[in-house]
C-alpha cells in the first residue's frame, strides 16, 4: 500500500538487512526469477532492483551463480546515509523558519532515538 515504487522498497529492505546484519558480505541472495515468484511481481521489477544495487556497488554478480552482497556494502550504506545530514540540515532550516523550536526538534529527534528502528 506504500507510495513507494516496489522496486525502490526492495532497495530499503535490502539496505536495512546489511545495516541489521542480518545479509552479511557475501550472501546469497534470492534470484531474481525467485523474488518476483515469491513477491507475485514482474521479473522487470525486480531486476531493476538488482540492477540498482549493483550500480550503487552494494551487490556484486557471479555468472551462473547469482547475486550476492558486496564486502563493502555496509559502508557505502552508512557513507549514503551520513549524506542526507546535509538534507536533514535544510529540513531544519525549513522548520526554523516555519516557527518550530530547537526544543521541539529535539523532543521528537528524542522520541525517534527511544523507539528505535
Amino acid at each position: 500500500m506504500s507510495r513507494t515504487p516496489v522496486y525502490l522498497q526492495i532497495i530499503e529492505q535490502v539496505e536495512t538487512f546489511v545495516l541489521k546484519d542480518i545479509l552479511k558480505p557475501n550472501d546469497q541472495i534470492p534470484s531474481v526469477r525467485n523474488l518476483s515468484v515469491s513477491l507475485a511481481l514482474n521479473p522487470n521489477t525486480v531486476q531493476k532492483a538488482y540492477s540498482e544495487l549493483d550500480r550503487r556497488g552494494l551487490i556484486y554478480s557471479v555468472p551462473g551463480k547469482g547475486c550476492f552482497i558486496a564486502s563493502e556494502a555496509k559502508d557505502i550504506i552508512n557513507k549514503l546515509r551520513r549524506q542526507r545530514l546535509t538534507e536533514f540540515e535544510n529540513i531544519t532550516k525549513d522548520l526554523l523558519m516555519a516557527g518550530i523550536s530547537k526544543n521541539e526538534l529535539i523532543e521528537c529527534i528524542e522520541s525517534i532515538y527511544k523507539k528505535g528502528v
